[in-house]
């Protein structure tokens, strides 16, 4: 029996990048996975199928409220049970401060803060239910480096983090925990596209481990947390950056 065999894991942002690879990974140790993205995860979903995996593919909006509610029925009405969610789902666009509009701001914080209560809340009664639960909240390494353009991003991975100690104090008596993860800069299809070669590079030169950062990288330690192994580790933030940010 493989460890998360017969576990329910909804990650979001899973079309592609990390959110694709944790879907991968919670696959191949035995979980059904629903994976959600705004682009429909076809792709994930065709992968995993094609390799006898179990998975579910939602296209979803994961910053509206309804739809988030709409999930949380879905996921009951199959499977009567969400013993997983990481909530990966992101966007970084840099801006500076002085042309940074309201609406970029308050866009930023909705698919990056607000989606990751929303879905929680989507899923939290399940878990309850169960009296298990793992909850992972993808959070950046950015905010412990000297980023320009990027205080809205920064923002809403600030309050990511606070809102994984609060969270946790809220669901441990329920055998629930909630942990964040901080990945680095990283060889996915949204930050290559984003972020100039040289930067990437520098940032590895950085960290102690010097490799550029890729999805799988991160992989590893989302699979711990989602772990029976990690019971007694909640309301933690771990970078996962390769040894850049150090808390």
């Amino acid at each position: 029996m493989t460890e998360s065999q017969h576990r329910v894991a909804v990650v979001t942002g899973a079309a592609r990048g990390i959110g694709r690879a944790v879907a991968q990974g919670l696959a191949e140790r035995g979980a059904h996975v629903i994976a959600v993205d705004l682009d429909h995860p076809s792709e994930t979903v065709g992968q995993l199928e094609a390799s006898g995996h179990k998975v579910t593919g939602l296209r979803a909006d994961v910053s509206d409220p309804d739809r988030t509610a709409e999930i949380g029925e879905e996921v009951r009405s199959r499977h009567g049970r969400c013993d997983i969610l990481v909530n990966n789902a992101g966007i970084f666009p840099f801006v500076d401060i002085s042309e940074l509009t309201y609406d970029t701001w308050r866009k930023v914080l909705s698919v990056n803060l607000d989606s990751q209560f929303l879905m929680t809340q989507a899923v939290l009664p399940l878990m309850k239910e169960a009296g298990w639960g793992r909850i992972v909240n993808i959070t950046s390494n950015s905010i412990g480096l000297a980023v320009p353009q990027m205080s809205h991003y920064m923002a809403s991975k600030m309050g990511i983090i606070g809102f994984t100690r609060g969270l946790a104090n809220d669901v441990a008596d329920h055998g629930i925990t909630v942990n964040a993860v901080g990945p680095t800069l990283s060889r996915t299809p949204g930050v290559t596209s984003a972020v100039p070669a040289e930067l990437m590079a520098q940032v590895s030169r950085s960290q102690a481990i010097k490799k550029i950062g890729e999805a799988d990288d991160v992989v590893g330690t989302v699979l711990f947390l989602t772990s029976e192994d990690s019971y007694f580790v909640t309301g933690q933030t771990i970078m996962a950056d390769g040894g850049l940010v150090r808390l």
